[in-house]
């Protein structure tokens, strides 16, 4: 029976991983210190196993721990691991600064959730239809990176991540540059940003007078319609006047050099931000 150690088990992510592990057939050890953490892992029917015993014993060993406490915390994990065991990170952002120990014995796996898709409008149950995140009821697909050891266990890890990420349809695989590119710079950079903006948008039309209700119910239908038209998803194109209004539009909103967030100075400074808050 393959055993896993989740660190971080009684946290904000880690209580979402451990809902689906338990579910599985795989040995679970939960590592939490903060007492809120035990009590809602205790909630679930789950003990506490020291780190100690519980990274010894593991085949896989999950961090479900802030960003900023990765490298920390897999410091104190990774020597302790027994060798041919696999430590799973749920972001890029720790493993591309380097924070990440050295042990040729052990593989090292980066994972994160793409989230329920805006197209994802054919789900009957309505739980899912309201599970945003994903995790719980709703499908969605994710992002794999192998960043040492053999593709059996990449495989053996491919599975445990699906099983966490449960209901998953594709598990894309690909690096850890590439799943830096994906968050924190296209997800939260660029998309996020965007989005906020949006909303301040929303705002200030309501400063300006328009109801709230009316302006909320028309923001969010036109960028349904908008995500569908250039994200190719129906046929309609922009009507004329919305293109018009897009490329007068642009040079206000953004700068010329907006991709400059791809460049790699710049997602090291967001990426050190991330980890070393």
């Amino acid at each position: 029976m393959t055993t896993i150690a989740l660190l971080g088990a009684g946290g904000k992510m880690g209580t979402r991983l451990t809902d689906n592990l338990l579910k599985t057939d795989y040995r679970m050890l939960f590592v939490e210190p903060s007492e809120a953490g035990q009590a809602r892992l205790a909630e679930r029917g789950a003990s506490v196993t020291s780190l100690d015993s519980a990274v010894a014993e593991a085949d896989l060993v999950i961090l479900a721990v802030p960003d900023n406490r990765i490298g920390q915390v897999a410091h104190e994990a990774v020597p302790k691991m027994k060798a041919g065991a696999t430590l799973i990170v749920l972001d890029a952002a720790a493993p591309h600064a380097g924070h990440l120990p050295q042990r040729e014995d052990v593989s090292f796996v980066a994972c994160h959730p793409c989230h329920p898709s805006v197209f994802n409008n054919d789900e009957t149950d309505p739980e899912a239809q309201t599970d945003y995140f994903g995790g719980i009821a709703a499908r969605q697909d994710v992002v794999i990176a192998l960043i040492s050891g053999t593709e059996e266990d990449y495989t053996r890890a491919e599975a445990v991540i699906r099983a966490f990420f449960a209901p998953v349809v594709n598990a894309h695989r690909i690096t850890v540059e590439n799943m830096v590119l994906l968050e924190p710079v296209l997800a939260e950079t660029t998309a996020a940003t965007c989005v906020v903006i949006i909303k301040e948008a929303m705002d200030e039309a309501v400063r300006r007078g328009v109801p709230a209700e009316a302006a909320r119910a028309f923001i969010l239908g036109h960028v349904n319609v908008e995500l569908a038209i250039v994200f190719g998803e129906i046929g309609s194109p922009f009507s004329d006047g919305a293109l018009k209004a897009i490329q007068t539009a642009k040079s206000i909103l953004f700068k010329d050099d907006w991709k400059r967030v791809f460049d790699e100075d710049v997602i090291m400074a967001s990426i050190d931000e991330i980890v070393g808050q």
